[in-house]
């Protein structure tokens, strides 16, 4: 199995997600984030980069978080990212419709780009699916796996930008499920979880 090291913020959500037994199990350890430039990432397969993480600690950390990609790491980061730290990173901020599933004839407008990627023998669209904070335009050898219908990625794997790969999506089911709401959140952790830790990436 990889090791997988999570940059944890210590907030009652992260709290909650990180120390579930049946998540805990995939995780070797958990860095404090204000602690982060001083650990060591020796052993570390996967560092994942949740939601809702300090702007000014997430700056200060982009050049480690790069030499560990560079290192041939892979790096998993959750959740809308307005600030400018990903490999060629294109964020479109989206109005969020929280709501859209209360509509007639409802559809939350999410497509699967690449159905055979080993990550869907682990979860489903519908597992994928509840609100949207916006989309990424990828490098071109970027791989999409979740889409929005006008070809927005809302999950995809970068293997070009760096020596190491990216698994880079809007999602922010680190942050619902710890808050108990968004019961999606917690079908897409239990098989994306198994899937980072022993599945093909």
């Amino acid at each position: 199995m990889r090791k997988i090291a999570v940059i944890y913020s210590g907030h009652a959500p992260h709290h909650r997600t990180f120390n579930e037994p049946k998540y805990k199990q995939y995780i070797d350890r958990l860095i404090y984030f204000p602690e982060f430039q001083d650990a060591s990432l020796e052993g570390v397969d996967v560092l994942f980069v949740p939601s809702q993480l300090n702007e000014h600690l997430l700056m200060n950390a982009k050049a480690k978080i790069h030499a560990f990609a560079n290192d041939g790491g892979i790096v998993l980061a959750f959740g809308p990212q307005p600030w400018e730290w990903l490999p060629n990173q294109k964020w479109e901020e989206r109005e969020t419709n929280f709501w859209w599933w209360l509509e007639k004839d409802a559809k939350s407008g999410l497509v699967l780009a690449d159905p055979k990627y080993d990550l869907f023998n682990y979860i489903t669209l519908k597992d994928a699916t509840w609100h949207q904070h916006g989309v990424f335009w990828p490098e071109e050898g970027a791989q999409k796996l979740i889409t929005t219908e006008d070809g927005g990625a809302v999950l995809y794997v970068d293997k070009v930008s760096t020596k190491g790969t990216w698994i880079i999506t809007t999602l922010d089911p680190d942050y619902h499920f710890g808050s108990y709401f968004m019961p999606a959140t917690e079908r897409f952790l239990d098989g994306f979880l198994p899937w980072l830790a022993k599945g093909n990436i």
